[in-house]
């Protein structure tokens, strides 16, 4: 959402600055550096998110030992993760059962996203372990980046800003319609 041009406080409050301005809130546990534990599920943002309703959890399509779900922090619209259900950090840990499945959605989230959205090519990709980026560490889980020509600008590097034009549980609603098994 874009505010008033209006700087809100001291002399020069409600005079015209010539910037809008992007509010963007809900980042601000991911900028703080808000992480859940690394207890087996305590306070795992991905344990969590399937204990809810589909459209709470923004999960996009439930397999048998693995789920889709939106990234809460998307790179882009359509971001989705592939997590086991099963609580373990690192790909060596999954069972035969859970890497086939991982992989089989992580390729069903391609086509899903492909059908919603016609993205340009995608990114892929797993940080294992705090060191190597990953923001929740203690639960694994792969990236799948729809991307576009032309969807990298300068507010990311200029602002620490992300403009998405879909809200996420738009996002949700078309790439679960999308999804085919």
């Amino acid at each position: 959402m874009v505010s008033e041009q209006i700087q809100p406080e001291g002399d020069f409050a409600r005079v015209n600055d010539g910037f809008e301005r992007l509010w963007t809130p809900h980042r601000m546990a991911y900028i703080k550096g808000e992480r859940p534990t690394n207890e087996a599920g305590a306070g795992c943002p991905f344990c969590s998110a399937t204990a809810k309703s589909d459209a709470d959890g923004l999960v996009v399509h439930r397999g048998q030992t693995c789920y889709a779900v939106l990234n809460l922090f998307p790179y882009n619209p359509g971001h989705l993760l592939i997590c086991p259900y099963r609580h373990v950090s690192l790909y060596v840990d999954l069972t035969d059962e859970e890497t086939t499945e991982f992989t089989a959605l992580t390729k069903a989230a391609i086509g899903a996203i492909e059908r919603a959205s016609e993205p340009h090519g995608f990114n892929l990709g797993m940080n294992q372990g705090e060191v190597a980026g990953a923001g929740v560490a203690a639960h694994l889980h792969q990236h799948v980046i729809p991307r576009w020509g032309g969807d990298a600008n300068f507010l990311p590097i200029v602002a620490q800003t992300k403009a998405l034009p879909a809200l996420l549980e738009d996002t949700r609603q078309a790439l679960a319609a999308a999804w085919s098994d």
